[in-house]
């Protein structure tokens, strides 16, 4: 567990989780899209890290107060990886759709590339574990 709550460390555990399913992906995903691209991969790579960067500073928002409801760790990073992978898919439509149908079918229901929301927030809740496992939460990560 962690010592005292750090935003540097959420930070930078964040990213480093980021970092391994963004290499995962640039890796893996020429075997599940033979055409990608290097752009592709690499925006691929650097969304992740990003995605991890913006959890882990997520991570200080523990309430929400107009709403009335605690936030606890794993409801803020599924919804933050959730929402950051729905705008992916909505800028990356064109390019995963013909993979997706490639890979499950034209008439699964595995072909949409809106899955990707449920990937995020997997991803999100694995990096958002580890974030508040190294890096602590709460407004107190701020202080220190």
């Amino acid at each position: 567990m962690y010592k005292k709550p750090s935003l540097l460390t959420r930070i930078a555990v964040g990213k480093l989780v980021g970092l391994c399913f963004g290499l995962l992906g640039f890796l893996l995903l020429p075997h599940f899209m033979p055409d990608a691209t290097l752009m592709f991969r690499s925006a691929i790579l650097l969304w992740y890290i990003s995605l991890g960067a913006i959890i882990g500073v997520f991570g200080v928002v523990t309430y929400h107060p107009e709403l009335d409801l605690p936030l606890p760790w794993w409801l803020r990073s599924a919804l933050v990886g959730g929402w950051m992978n729905f705008v992916l898919s909505l800028f990356v439509y064109e390019l995963v759709a013909p993979m997706a149908e490639a890979m499950f079918g034209k008439d699964s229901v595995f072909n949409s590339p809106f899955w990707l929301v449920f990937e995020g927030a997997f991803i999100g809740l694995i990096i958002g574990y580890f974030a508040t496992r190294f890096g602590g939460e709460g407004k107190e990560a701020v202080d220190s």
